[in-house]
């Protein structure tokens, strides 16, 4: 294994797809960021999956939404969030709960995460009821049926979408 880099602040890892990154998202990470120093927002990258955006473009999408908001970055990874977590020196993972179904899964992975890092906290946060219904799995399905998700994502992130997708024509009888 592994050392874990000494801490020099508090630096919490918010962990994700972020395919796309959504409002109830950054509410995740500015409340992330009230409690720690530093937060890394780490995009997942997943080759068993297709994203709708490549990791660097949701690593920027974040940066961007961020830009000037000291002590929040964003970086990619692959393998072990707990490696990852480790090798930043981080003491905590921040995951976001929004219903009985993600905390069974995130139970899981926190005992997982504890037995593999003992020393990193994994903390559940529950997101604010106006943003808690949203989910990036959601805002593609709006999206790819030409439903308006300006109210769902950051600016940065919709005007992405407007460049990447052209809404369904309706037939015209």
């Amino acid at each position: 294994m592994t050392e874990p880099m000494p801490h020099t602040s508090r630096l919490a890892v918010v962990p994700g797809s972020f395919d796309p990154l959504t409002n109830g998202h950054v509410d995740l990470v500015r409340r992330t960021a009230a409690i720690f120093e530093r937060v890394i927002v780490a995009v997942l990258v997943n080759a068993g999956k297709q994203p709708m955006f490549a990791a660097a473009d949701r690593v920027q999408m974040i940066r961007d939404v961020f830009a000037g908001t000291e002590g929040i970055a964003a970086e990619s990874f692959d393998g072990l969030l707990v490696e990852f977590a480790r090798a930043r020196g981080a003491v905590a993972i921040v995951r976001g709960l929004r219903s009985v179904a993600d905390f069974e899964y995130e139970e899981q992975m926190t005992l997982m995460n504890r037995h593999l890092a003992p020393g990193i906290e994994t903390i559940a946060l529950t997101p604010d009821p106006a943003v808690a219904f949203i989910s990036s799995r959601l805002v593609k399905e709006v999206a790819s049926l030409g439903g308006a998700i300006d109210s769902l994502v950051p600016p940065v992130v919709a005007a992405r979408f407007r460049l990447r997708h052209t809404p369904p024509r309706t037939q015209q009888v």
